[in-house]
């Protein structure tokens, strides 16, 4: 698995005109699936995002985590994220889980992340064409992927 996350101000996500999620400070998560995630990838990337430490303490120092702080999070899917661009200038998106594989996987990570979090996780709808609006804070955007665990 590999997720975008994003310290955001705002983010909301729009389908086909209707607002379907929409949270002020928080996290925005795009996360890409490949065949080979499994539940593990998800306990551990769920895990590592709700414990993060990007969001500001009291001195101004990023210090607290997603939990400390409070805030929500949008899940969004994106096979996009593991598009192959080594050959010519059309993105290859082999490497992307197909359906059937990503969407137990999607679910069960937003599943997960709402155990750790405590709380109800807002999402995206897997497959759909989305409009994903956020304000960015910090700019904080960090790429995390669970193959690469170092």
């Amino acid at each position: 698995m590999k997720a975008v996350i994003q310290r955001v101000s705002k983010a909301s996500v729009t389908i086909e005109g209707e607002k379907v999620a929409d949270i002020n400070s928080g996290l925005l998560i795009l996360l890409g699936i490949v065949n080979d995630d499994t539940s593990e990838d998800i306990k551990w990337l769920s895990n590592k995002i709700s414990n993060l430490r990007i969001f500001s303490d009291d001195d101004g120092v990023m210090n607290r985590s997603l939990l400390q702080s409070g805030g929500d999070a949008i899940v969004v899917s994106q096979f996009t994220l593991h598009a192959s661009t080594k050959k010519g200038n059309r993105p290859s998106y082999m490497m992307a889980a197909k359906q059937y594989i990503a969407v137990p996987l999607y679910e069960a990570f937003v599943k997960q992340l709402e155990k750790d979090l405590g709380k109800s996780v807002q999402t995206g709808e897997f497959g759909a064409d989305m409009k994903v609006e956020l304000l960015n804070d910090g700019p904080v955007t960090i790429i995390i992927d669970t193959k690469d665990k170092k």
